[in-house]
């Protein structure tokens, strides 16, 4: 029993690490995108993550063991969600208070929940129902659509919850020898991909100061350690003690959002906020108790 509740610590302690690190990501991304077009940020930071991850994946051997033909469209698939996930998020952060959008994005244990009732027909009962329909009312309550300060990049933050929660759904279907780590170097080079080609599309390309620079390179370690800390959150310790510390990032949302922005989320705000968050605890637990 005390080396399962260490485990659980140990893993709460990845979990809280990888979502500081997403939500420093998060910040240096909105930092650098505030004087360049976000899809050259996208690009920038791409080719930092991709040389991270590679450096990683070809160290311990990843890319000697490929995947088969259906594990390659799933994850092509898988890919495309990102990308789509990426450029609504990112869209929606540059253009939104930090913590406003990360709070939409925590209504993804309700709505990978519908999803699955939906596509993959997997039961859940009505106190989960009740959840998620409370949950998507603390959503309405954040994005407030028809308020006076209602801001339509809202709009791109559901877009991205929509996406991530078909990348989500197709992970589902993954054979148990698909390695993260080949799958994260692939969506890399994918989005990386996107981003430069939307950068030429849009024809604009702004001069990288060495500031900027270092701050994409930043934003790019923080990233690549989100990803590594929340692997290594679900291999260390129980998910169901494990998974609810992911709502920390609203605290690092909020947090960075006043100290670098000055931004307050309102009182309307907070209460959308712990309503969602509150709800996609409930769902974890339901989920995980059957």
């Amino acid at each position: 029993m005390r080396i399962l509740k260490t485990d659980n610590m140990i893993g709460a302690a990845f979990m809280c690490g990888s979502m500081a690190g997403f939500a420093l990501n998060d910040a240096a991304i909105k930092t650098v995108a505030s004087d360049m077009n976000v899809y050259q940020a996208i690009f920038i930071r791409g080719l930092f993550t991709v040389l991270f991850i590679g450096s990683m994946a070809l160290f311990s051997g990843t890319f000697k063991t490929l995947p088969n033909r259906a594990d390659s469209k799933l994850i092509a698939w898988r890919s495309v969600a990102e990308v789509g996930a990426t450029m609504m998020f990112l869209t929606a952060l540059v253009n939104m208070p930090i913590a406003n959008i990360t709070a939409i994005l925590q209504a993804l244990p309700l709505t990978v929940s519908v999803a699955a009732a939906i596509f993959m027909r997997e039961y859940f009962g009505w106190r989960r129902a009740v959840a998620i329909l409370i949950g998507f009312i603390g959503i309405l309550i954040i994005v407030r659509p028809g308020a006076d300060g209602f801001n339509s990049y809202a709009l791109f933050g559901l877009g991205a919850v929509a996406f991530v929660t078909w990348r989500d759904l197709t992970v589902r279907r993954f054979s148990t020898n698909v390695s993260s780590l080949f799958v994260s170097f692939v969506t890399a080079v994918v989005i990386t991909t996107a981003g430069g080609i939307a950068t030429l599309i849009a024809g604009e390309w702004t001069p990288v100061s060495n500031f900027e620079l270092a701050l994409l390179a930043l934003a790019a370690l923080f990233l690549f350690g989100g990803y590594y800390a929340s692997v290594s959150a679900m291999r260390v310790g129980e998910i169901a003690s494990v998974a609810p510390f992911r709502y920390t990032i609203m605290i690092w949302a909020i947090l960075l959002g006043w100290l670098i922005w000055g931004d307050i989320p309102d009182g309307w705000t907070l209460v959308g906020m712990t309503i969602v968050i509150t709800m996609g605890v409930y769902t974890l637990w339901r989920e995980r108790m059957g």
